[in-house]
């Protein structure tokens, strides 16, 4: 899921050597933490969310297949 969330970002980033994806898996689920150079913030949220909620439903959509809900956080 990592090299997924990280294929997706880096495209659309200025400082695709900044991303970084962390992941934090609990009982019954798994939280990634996904942190990018503070000026690309803008470019990975996108205009109200809509960059942030695709790239959310592509990576939920591929981890409906483990028994875990999946979370994405977004952070500087």
């Amino acid at each position: 899921m990592k090299e997924l969330i990280e294929a997706i970002v880096t495209p659309l980033v200025e400082y695709p050597d900044e991303v970084q994806v962390t992941s934090k898996d609990e009982d019954d689920r798994i939280t990634y933490y996904l942190a990018v150079n503070k000026e690309d913030m803008g470019k990975v949220i996108g205009k109200q969310g809509r960059v942030a909620k695709a790239i959310r439903t592509v990576v939920y959509a591929a981890g409906a297949s483990q028994h875990k809900k999946i979370y994405l956080e977004i952070s500087e």
